[in-house]
């Protein structure tokens, strides 16, 4: 079992940023890929960003490419996602995941995803 708990989220203004931290528990955080999506009101969960287990490795995106980093700290048991020129579409509940998958291999797609955080409300006011 993985259990991952989401933080960082909050109103800001347009072209603001925010740093989404995903703490993760239960397994060796180097053995497993990590992931973000989101949902925003009345549409599906839909992909954000992935990295590897090795944090060689990240996919991100069309809709949030170059503004959006993904990364990881193994030492710390912590994924994040820095969100950057923040627009009003980006405005979702923001859930991290974990899964299996190769060593360098990202995974982009909700089901290949085994655990989910309970999710952080991020919303960006125009």
């Amino acid at each position: 079992q993985v259990q991952l708990v989401e933080s960082g989220g909050g109103l800001v203004q347009t072209g603001g940023s925010l740093r989404l931290s995903c703490a993760a528990s239960g397994r060796t955080f180097s053995s497993i890929a990590m992931g973000w999506f989101r949902q925003a009101p009345g549409k599906g969960r839909e992909f954000v960003a992935a990295i590897s287990r090795s944090g060689g490795s990240t996919h991100y995106a069309d809709s949030v490419t170059g503004r959006f980093t993904i990364s990881r700290d193994n030492a710390k048991n912590t994924a994040y996602l820095q969100a950057n020129s923040l627009k009003p579409e980006d405005t979702a509940v923001y859930y991290c995941a974990a899964g299996g998958g190769g060593f360098h291999s990202t995974l982009t797609e909700a089901y290949e995803y085994d655990y989910w955080g309970q999710g952080t409300q991020v919303t960006v006011s125009s």
